[in-house]
């Protein structure tokens, strides 16, 4: 799953969800096609199931599937993004071009206006970097880092962020209400481990990451002395004084609120003032992540030569417009960004990049012909179903549990019981018809779908949150938990196996969308989500002992996780993944039990290919999650990403759980050991 927007606290599995049409007289998202519930084909019976799962359930599948050059991975949600795209997305824009005289500011004239420009190669080539030379005009006219952080206010305001990030989302303390917040930002690479840490590896992405930004300079005409080691040395400063990815994992300490004057205290050398005048904000108060970064950052702003802080600011500039300028900048982008850091060996063509790139900037004007072309309104109705019996059995699991109290127990039933959820697409849709999209001006596009971003963002300031919202677009392949809302989202692209399947028995889907059901709905009780009660606010609902008890298997699920390595070097972040291996190790359990739990008073299943219903529950889970990786992007994910790699989601997390091991009959296990049960 892609790292999501700054306002929601993400959840949930690498591309999650959903539901399907009950009945096959509807309209749905699979082509027609019968798909196996589960692929025997894809089992590799020299390995055995105890020793690694993952390579007995999906070991020939990977064999037969290798990573293609343009991808940095590929499994199931690879393959259903592919066919999302090319077939369904790609259809809609191709009916969408046969229509003539489209009204203006209507879905089908942004979406084509847009796409048109996208691949009019001539005309980008013709007007070069035109369109963005009066912005680095400015920043080459500003006579000292006051001007420069002034005007960053506006370059905000067209996604070019500086080394601090403004937003705004619901206040975590009042969750019906929206704040503004200050978050730190401002790294090419993302990631503070990029910046410091000393492996080989690293150390050669910090040299072509120099490479990378002299030669888009030099692309530019831009004489700038060095500017890939001056932009380097600057962010990796950046890096070492702001907190480390784990760390903004606490939404406690994330929070401080402080009034606006304070700003000027903490980072003196900052004109805040004039950079959210900029912005178009004003504020009375600020939430902001870390008072500390902000002190340090005033202090570097402060010590900086203006003219390092003009070459920073205009690779900012140069790096966020690089996929919408001529297409030298968009392959040597593609070039450090991809191939780099994720392997990535091919760029795809021009054609299927315009696809990808409408879906990503019109996504909600897309999403709304999407659902009314592909989604069944009885698969509403269907994962409704599926989220109660999944409440059902949680509600049975808490009572159950033995390292909780009673007091704690009857405050996480009511949390419980306010969940809430959200199926397919919004029940209303916002107006994008004010954005002007002209077939010619693709750099101009994308300026005008951003500002419209922004003010739509900024209005929200100080006002009521609108529940209703959606923070992704129909035809995502994922899903995401929202804890101010206290809420389960999920978008209606994946209404297809490996997910759902009409056509599989239930062990098979409970393993897959009831085990992704649970996961979700964990995350509203993991490590982060523990924290926030029934109306979304940061509230401590637990009993002191309780809470030790929770933080205690908590870290006995991150030492194990960091124990493994993935690839020579590079172990998994126990501390930065503990959210989702919690959710993971939730849904699993509420998954299983919801299985046996709708086998009640009836006949239990007979094997099916040799496998009983116990064991086909694990081998759907599994399937889910089969996924080859290149290395770069292997390391990429242990460093960055928030979840475990796929593999490590299969055979780390299934044997904690004796009901597997019950199943294919493990010895010795890992669950009799570690005794790690949470929820």
């Amino acid at each position: 799953m892609k790292k999501q927007p700054a306002f929601l606290i993400m959840t949930l599995i690498v591309m999650t969800l959903f539901l399907t049409s009950s009945c096959n007289n509807h309209k749905s998202l699979n082509t027609g096609t019968k798909v196996p519930a589960f692929d025997i084909s894809g089992i590799d019976s020299t390995i055995k199931p105890c020793a690694d799962f993952d390579g007995f359930a999906n070991g020939n599948w990977k064999k037969h599937n290798p990573v293609p050059s343009t991808e940095g991975s590929w499994g199931s949600f690879e393959v259903l993004d592919k066919e999302n795209r090319e077939v369904k997305i790609k259809g809609i824009i191709n009916e969408l071009l046969s229509q003539e005289n489209l009204k203006k500011g209507s879905e089908a004239q942004l979406i084509t206006g847009y796409y048109r420009s996208y691949l009019d190669t001539v005309t980008l080539a013709k007007r070069g970097i035109t369109p963005i030379i009066p912005l680095s005009e400015k920043i080459v006219a500003a006579k000292s880092n006051m001007d420069l952080i002034a005007l960053a206010g506006e370059l905000a305001r067209l996604n070019i962020s500086g080394p601090f990030e403004v937003y705004v989302n619901a206040d975590d303390r009042n969750s019906t209400m929206n704040a503004i917040f200050m978050g730190q930002g401002g790294l090419s690479m993302r990631d503070r481990n990029y910046y410091e840490n000393k492996d080989s590896a690293m150390v050669k992405i910090r040299a072509e990451f120099v490479k990378h930004v002299d030669k888009m300079f030099s692309m530019a005409g831009w004489n700038e002395k060095a500017p890939g080691q001056t932009i380097l040395d600057f962010e990796t400063k950046l890096a070492l004084i702001q907190l480390k990815n784990f760390e903004m994992r606490d939404p406690v300490k994330i929070y401080n609120k402080i009034p606006f004057s304070e700003l000027q205290k903490l980072a003196a050398g900052i004109n805040w003032a004039d950079y959210y005048k900029n912005y178009g904000l004003h504020a009375d108060t600020v939430i902001v992540q870390d008072k500390n970064y902000l002190k340090n950052l005033g202090l570097l702003i402060k010590s900086t030569p203006v003219e390092t802080l003009k070459t920073y600011f205009r690779w900012r500039l140069l790096t966020n417009f690089a996929n919408v300028l001529p297409s030298q900048f968009n392959k040597e982008s593609f070039h450090f960004f991809s191939t780099v850091m994720f392997g990535v060996k091919t760029q795809r063509p021009r054609e299927e990049r315009a696809v990808m790139s409408v879906n990503y900037r019109l996504g909600m004007p897309l999403g709304k012909l999407y659902v009314a072309k592909y989604f069944p309104e009885s698969s509403k109705k269907k994962v409704s179903e599926m989220i109660e019996n999944v409440r059902s059995v949680y509600r049975e699991r808490i009572d159950k549990l033995t390292w909780m109290s009673a007091p704690t127990k009857e405050k996480a039933k009511k949390k419980l019981a306010a969940f809430t959820w959200k199926i397919g697409y919004p029940d209303t849709w916002k107006d994008y018809s004010s954005i002007d999209i002209q077939p010619d001006k693709l750099i101009e596009n994308s300026m005008n779908i951003t500002l419209w971003e922004h003010n739509d963002m900024i209005s929200k300031a100080g006002k009521p949150v609108d529940k209703k919202e959606w923070g992704m677009s129909p035809q995502t392949i994922n899903a995401y938990n929202n804890p101010t809302n206290n809420e389960i989202v999920f978008p209606a692209a994946i209404l297809q196996p490996p997910f759902f399947n009409p056509d599989a028995d239930d062990a098979i889907n409970y393993g897959a969308i009831i085990g992704v059901i649970g996961h979700e709905m964990t995350h509203g009780f993991d490590d982060q989500g523990a924290q926030y009660d029934g109306n979304g606010n940061l509230s401590n609902w637990w009993t002191p002992e309780d809470s030790k008890n929770f933080i205690s298997l908590g870290k006995k699920l991150e030492e194990y996780f960091s124990s493994i390595e993935v690839t020579k070097g590079f172990k998994i972040n126990g501390k930065l993944t503990l959210g989702e291996n919690i959710a993971d190790l939730g849904g699993l359990t509420l998954g299983y039990y919801a299985l046996e739990k709708s086998l009640e008073g009836k006949k239990k299943p007979e094997p099916i290919n040799g496998f009983t219903y116990q064991q086909r529950f694990f081998l759907g889970w599994a399937q889910v999650w089969r996924e080859n990786m290149t290395n770069e992007s292997l390391i990429n994910q242990v460093q960055t990403n928030e979840h475990s790699p796929a593999r490590w989601r299969i055979n780390a997390t299934l044997p904690l759980m004796k009901e597997f091991s019950d199943a294919f009959g493990c010895k010795c296990t890992v669950a009799d050991s570690l005794k790690i049960v949470i929820w």
